[in-house]
């Protein structure tokens, strides 16, 4: 069995997921990075996007978050997330009315600071809508 490490996914709801973990795939602002057990101390903003989880059982969970922070330990991994929601669980209707919003947001936009912000997010949303199957 592979080296695992202590994995929490926190929204400012509630604690979400407690568990073992091989390794997690996050979407951090400046580019993906992937945290295995015994990785260094590290803390990183996150993009919105999907956190995929390999469990200790090697099933994999995919997490779609919007945004939030990493704080990585050599034994443990704390993600606190805008929004948190499992790729199984997503609702298309949901994900499509967001991608709907991002798209106003990227009409609206007063700056090319704004603009580009809200391009990124769209670009994200319909990533994740390609992963869920939902394009």
């Amino acid at each position: 069995m592979a080296d695992t490490f202590k994995f929490e996914l926190v929204s400012p709801e509630k604690l979400l997921m407690s568990e073992d973990v091989q390794s997690v795939l996050v979407p951090g602002v400046e580019g993906e990075f992937t945290v295995f057990a015994h990785h260094a101390p590290v803390l990183s903003t996150m993009r919105a996007g999907l956190l995929d989880v390999k469990m200790a059982d090697g099933s994999d969970k995919r997490i779609f978050i919007r945004g939030g922070f990493a704080e990585v330990q050599p034994d443990s991994m704390t993600v606190l997330a805008q929004q948190a929601i499992n790729l199984d669980e997503l609702d298309r209707d949901w994900l499509a009315q967001e991608i709907q919003n991002t798209q106003e947001d990227v009409s609206d936009a007063k700056g090319e600071d704004a603009k580009t912000a809200a391009q990124n997010t769209l670009a994200q949303l319909q990533q994740v809508a390609a992963a869920a199957g939902h394009a």
